[in-house]
């Protein structure tokens, strides 16, 4: 018998009141794309998957095939497998006054922990790990996340929430600032986490970017999820019309 599937699923989701439900599941394996102009519901699905909003109604469900356990806040979605990177890394993704190898560390500390004390050890050989697999360009682990550039930056928050294992993996724009070369490391990176059985949704500003890299395509208009694009379907110009109320 097929092992059970990873699925986060969102049933009778309203992202505000007065606005129309909808449902959709993402599969372990899928790469889930998030489009609409500015302001229009996208990002608030994508909080709302992390546990990070409250939904107007309906819920979000993380399952295996069965009944799959409610996601009722940002950590409870952790302790189930979901990771989220947000847009600002700035703002809300570094610390900046912390070392590279403590912002990477941050949210597995738990591991490192030996009686009252913490592994340097073992948090260096894991950072070890990503850094290689990332590609990341760095002095020196203990030298400031801020000596580090934007795109660096970037992988470092990156690692962080793959080093939690994850098996959904939430991006806000994650090529957002970053260098074509990051850039398109990051894509093979994304591809690969897929072919692994991670589901990844990915929200971003780049049309040409979802339209590459994404399975399907959600569209999101006034709060509301417009329009799925796939296949054929899913091209930049389709993206587009939806983005502006015209289903095709």
């Amino acid at each position: 018998m097929a092992e059970p599937r990873a699925e986060l699923r969102a049933a009778g989701l309203a992202l505000a009141p007065g606005k129309l439900p909808f449902s959709e599941t993402v599969r372990a394996g899928e790469i889930v794309g998030l489009s609409g102009l500015d302001g229009h519901g996208q990002e608030r699905f994508l909080e709302t998957l992390a546990g990070l909003q409250r939904p107007g109604s309906g819920e979000v469900v993380v399952g295996d095939g069965g009944p799959g356990v409610r996601i009722e806040g940002f950590r409870q979605a952790v302790r189930e497998g979901v990771a989220y990177l947000p847009r600002d890394r700035r703002a809300t993704g570094i610390f900046p006054a912390l070392s590279i190898l403590d912002n990477f560390s941050i949210a597995t500390i738990g591991r490192d922990v030996r009686g009252v004390l913490i592994s340097n050890r073992s948090r260096r050989e894991r950072y070890q790990r990503f850094h290689k697999a990332l590609g990341i360009v760095a002095p020196d682990a203990r030298a400031p996340i801020t000596a580090l550039s934007g795109g660096n930056q970037q992988k470092v928050l990156l690692a962080r929430w793959l080093a939690h294992d994850p098996r959904f993996l939430l991006l806000n724009d994650p090529t957002r600032g970053v260098d074509i070369a990051t850039r398109h490391t990051l894509y093979g990176v994304f591809r690969t986490l897929a072919g692994e059985g991670v589901a990844l949704v990915v929200l971003s500003s780049e049309i040409e970017e979802i339209v590459a890299l994404c399975h399907r395509v959600l569209v999101f208009r006034e709060n509301e999820l417009f329009e799925t694009l796939s296949g054929d379907a899913l091209t930049s110009e389709r993206v587009i019309a939806a983005m502006f109320g015209r289903a095709q």
